[in-house]
């Protein structure tokens, strides 16, 4: 069993950033890959970003890319999201997730957190 818990989240302009940080607990963090997600009011939880256990593979959603950054500290069972250009469309519930899938972007998660509240004001 892993426990996930997120913090960072917050309220920030339009052009500000954010760091996103996920903690892990229980079975062996740096086994798992971990992704962050996101889900906005009357919307559906779309994929933001994962990082593959050993942090030497990323992948990003499109919305995202060259503005968020993911990665992580094993030695801290730690992952971030760190989140650049914030804009208003950004807005949602952030969650963190971890995986054991061997596939590559994993296409199942297994343990997720509670999410935290970021808002982007225009």
């Amino acid at each position: 069993q892993v426990q996930l818990v997120e913090s960072g989240g917050g309220l920030v302009q339009a052009g500000g950033s954010l760091r996103l940080s996920c903690t892990a607990s229980g079975r062996t963090f740096p086994g798992y890959a971990m992704g962050w997600f996101r889900q906005a009011p009357g919307k559906e939880r779309e994929f933001v970003a994962v990082i593959w256990w050993t942090g030497g593979s990323t992948h990003y959603a499109d919305s995202v890319k060259g503005r968020f950054t993911i990665s992580r500290d094993n030695a801290k069972n730690t992952d971030y999201l760190q989140m650049n250009s914030l804009k208003p469309e950004d807005t949602a519930v952030y969650y963190c997730a971890a995986s054991r899938d061997d596939s590559w972007p994993p296409l199942k998660y297994d343990y997720w957190g509670q999410g935290t509240q970021v808002t982007v004001s225009s």
